[in-house]
Parts: structure tokens; sequence; C-alpha cells
């Protein structure tokens, strides 16, 4: 049974999104799904969302013992996935794309880390679009804690066309 589909977004606006409105925008589940809330979006233009990182993460067992630090790698995907609602939002709003459709990350490019991110700190992340290349879409995206830059890095996603054997998988 699919899940229920959100209101579209009707205009230009600032819109929060709990956790379950991301659920049913992100196909991750946990472990995977990084994002707990959107606290902002403008639709086609920038969103803003928070991830409060706890010493239960799954990772900080392993990464490091004894100096807990969330990996890089995991920056890189909580600001992909907002990325992800952004452009997802956008085209929902322009009425082009439903609402389940994937979008695979096709390139990250200029990312830096600039500091640890570690148990009880809160990640803002702010997404910007930037434009779209036929079906490759380009945004970018910054990590804060405390207001202090933490990452940032540009993205690069594509829609498979609909009858690509990609786009098919479930």
């Amino acid at each position: 049974m699919s899940a229920p589909l959100l209101p579209k977004p009707t205009r230009s606006s600032d819109t929060a999104l709990d956790i379950e409105a991301i659920q049913k925008l992100l196909p991750h589940r946990y472990p995977f799904l990084l994002l707990d809330r959107i606290l902002e979006l403008r639709v086609g233009e920038y969103l803003e969302a928070i991830k409060n990182v706890t010493i239960n993460e799954p990772f900080f067992p392993g990464h490091f013992p004894g100096k807990p630090v969330m990996p890089g790698v995991l920056l890189l995907e909580a600001m992909a996935q907002a990325c992800g609602i952004l452009m997802a939002q956008t085209l929902r709003a322009q009425g082009t794309e439903e609402e389940t459709r994937l979008f695979y990350l096709a390139g990250v490019d200029k990312a830096r880390f600039r500091r640890p991110v570690v148990p009880g700190d809160q990640l803002r992340i702010h997404a910007c679009y930037r434009r779209v290349r036929g079906t490759f879409y380009l945004m970018s995206a910054r990590a804060e804690v405390d207001g202090k830059r933490v990452a940032d890095a540009d993205f690069m996603t594509v829609m498979p066309a609909s009858g690509s054997p990609v786009a098919a998988r479930d």
C-alpha cells in the first residue's frame, strides 16, 4: 500500500515538514534517513533542515571509539537528502513530477569538511537550487553547527527516464 500524497505546495512560501512528511518524500529509512525536520522550504530556491546528532547513532561506536565523530560521508548524505527534498517539492509544485520518483546522486564537487560534528550537535543544513541541465539537477548545500560552517558541497542528481531499467527498480 502506498503512502498518502502530501499536499502539493501551491506557492513559493515557507513550509515546515516533520519527520512523517519527510518519510513520504524520501525512500530512506533508519539508519540512513538523516534529516529530522524541514524548518523552511522555498520551492525552487532554498531549504533549511535539521539533524539532531545523538550518541545513539549507529556509526558512533566505530567512528571513533572514545572520540565519536560523525563521518564526513554521512554529512554529505544528509546534505544530499536535503537537496533531494528541495528538488522533489520544486518539481511537484511545477506539476512536472509525481511524488514517488527516485533521484540518484550523480556527483559531488567541492566537498569540504571544516569542523567535526559530535554527539549533542544540532546540524543545520542549507540547500540551494542552482540549475537544471536536461535530467541533471545542480544544487549546493552547507551544514552548520551553532552558526559555524562544518561542511559544504555542490551536488548533481539525475532523474532516470521513466522507462529506464534504473527508474523501474523498487
